[in-house]
């Protein structure tokens, strides 16, 4: 139905059984699918907690997942999809981006005393996307029925209740249980909320899949509900993770061979942006490791210290946890060193914070491996930038809270433009033996030239990098995945959800 002749769009809601049971896949599965039939969707999630974000064409800050699947949508990332963000800086706090901004930072007891202003915020926000486009598909946060916060909820039944969304629960059958999950959140949740999930997806099935035909069946019979289809387990396709739950617990790796190179990436308390490594996962040629446990690096061609929510103390973590003193021998050998965004600041001489924003007030040591000083403090960079190195140009994006200085060395990149606006600037440091590099930069090595320059660098010319760059390189993949998604979802019951004014 054209956007004129309605008030308002219809929501469909994807909430789960828990955290990481594939709500975002769906969701974005769920955008690329209803766009490839010429509806204008939209995604919508009301909080995300996440270190994984990224930055609008506006230079706004928000979740990556929602970045994902406007991508997906083929529409342009807008705050309005993830309203409220929060970024986990300790245990108990985060700090709180609001419609893209970064207002403060909050323990969770605190947060929870301001949610009905929040909720009004996020209300607010999916009111103009439904104004603005003719489907929104709506996320969940981890579990819908985590019955001591439902008071609290504004992500889940609440949304969902205000946007009149139907439900479509996702289970995770991976991880066991899948029975107990769908059952056990129905009765958990309050009849109204029984009511308004209108059937399942069950997600990440290995093996034979008629084998689970009887388990649908059940499922069907015992909770008077659609199972809307299951969806194997698959690894041809790529799509940025929204939460580092991915890459938790990472093993100690033993490499046998140097016959394929390896990367490692230093797994960090609060790693954050860790999507900037998909592109490398990709290459066929290299193998990249993430690592918690500390172990001999001398078997990697080059170390990585990822971004990070909290650059102090992951600072004080490697310092502790023994990778100091393995980096330190692994660079005194001739190794390579990749710093990006916190961890380009914590491989610097100091990283002042003298405000507390990232706790208290103090400053810490860095590793002494660039000639650079940080310091933290507000107002947050975010930026959409364009750069380069020797010829060998890309587009990435910047969000940090940090100003470095650098001190007689070389920069890493020139950077041409931010946030559309053209400038001549320079970003990042680059040792003199070009061993040791630092930039602020998130997303070079979706940039081809890039990742070509940066591996001869290194000492690998022989890597084949992707023949798409970017943008195009993931459209590839959204294709990939909502192809995959009709192969095994009933879409035409998913489209009867939508009230039928979407019907085809």
């Amino acid at each position: 139905m054209p956007k004129n002749q309605i008030e308002k769009a219809p929501c469909l809601a994807i909430l789960g059984t828990g955290s990481d049971v594939g709500k975002s896949i769906i969701a974005t599965a769920l955008c690329r699918f209803f766009a490839n039939h010429g509806i204008r969707v939209a995604p919508y999630k009301a909080q995300n907690m996440s270190n994984n974000s990224g930055v609008t064409p506006e230079g706004l800050e928000m979740g990556r997942a929602q970045i994902v699947q406007a991508e997906a949508a083929r529409i342009p990332p807008h705050v309005d999809m993830n309203p409220i963000l929060l970024k986990p800086t300790s245990d108990i706090g985060s700090q709180v981006v609001l419609l893209g901004k970064a207002v403060e930072n909050s323990t969770a007891r605190d947060y929870h005393i301001k949610k009905e202003r929040l909720f009004a915020t996020a209300s607010a926000a999916l009111d103009r996307m439904r104004r603005e486009y003719e489907l929104v598909i709506m996320e969940g946060a981890g579990s819908c029925a985590e019955v001591n916060l439902m008071s609290h909820d504004i992500v889940n039944f609440r949304m969902a209740n205000y946007a009149s969304a139907p439900v479509i629960l996702v289970a995770d059958i991976h991880r066991g249980g899948v029975f107990a999950q769908i059952v056990g959140t129905l009765e958990c949740l309050e009849n109204s909320h029984r009511t308004q999930i209108k059937g399942f997806i069950v997600n990440r099935f290995r093996g034979d899949i008629s084998l689970f035909e009887d388990g649908v069946r059940w499922i069907e019979q015992k909770t008077l509900k659609k199972v809307f289809g299951v969806l194997p387990w698959f690894n041809h396709i790529q799509i940025d993770p929204e939460d580092s739950v991915v890459i938790e617990n990472p093993q100690k790796v033993l490499i046998k061979s140097s016959a394929v190179p390896s990367i490692a990436v230093i797994r960090l308390p609060h790693i954050s942006n860790f999507s900037d490594f998909d592109p490398l996962i990709a290459l066929k040629d290299l193998n990249l490791f993430f690592l918690e446990k500390v172990q001999n690096l001398d078997p990697f061609k080059v170390v990585i210290l990822p971004g990070s929510k909290n650059t102090r103390f992951d600072l004080q973590w490697i310092r502790s946890s023994g990778w100091e003193a393995m980096l330190s021998s692994y660079v005194a050998r001739g190794g390579h060193v990749l710093g990006i965004c916190g961890g380009y600041q914590m491989m610097g001489t100091i990283v002042e914070d003298p405000d507390g924003l990232e706790g208290k007030p103090g400053t810490t040591q860095g590793l002494g491996l660039l000639p650079v000083e940080t310091v933290l403090k507000a107002p947050k960079t975010t930026t959409l930038t364009r750069f380069s190195r020797q010829g060998a140009r890309g587009c990435g994006y910047e969000i940090h809270m940090g100003h470095t200085q650098r001190h007689g060395a070389e920069h890493f990149f020139e950077v041409h433009a931010r946030n559309g606006s053209p400038c001549d600037d320079t970003d990042g440091c680059v040792t003199a033996d070009r061993k040791i590099m630092g930039t602020y930069i998130h997303g070079l090595f979706e940039n081809s030239a890039v990742i070509t320059h940066w591996l001869n660098s290194i000492g690998l010319p022989n890597i084949r990098t992707a023949e798409l760059d970017g943008l195009q390189a993931k459209d590839k993949e959204y294709d990939l995945l909502a192809e995959y998604f009709e192969t095994h979802i009933d879409t035409h019951s998913i489209m009867d959800l939508t009230t039928g004014t979407l019907a085809s």
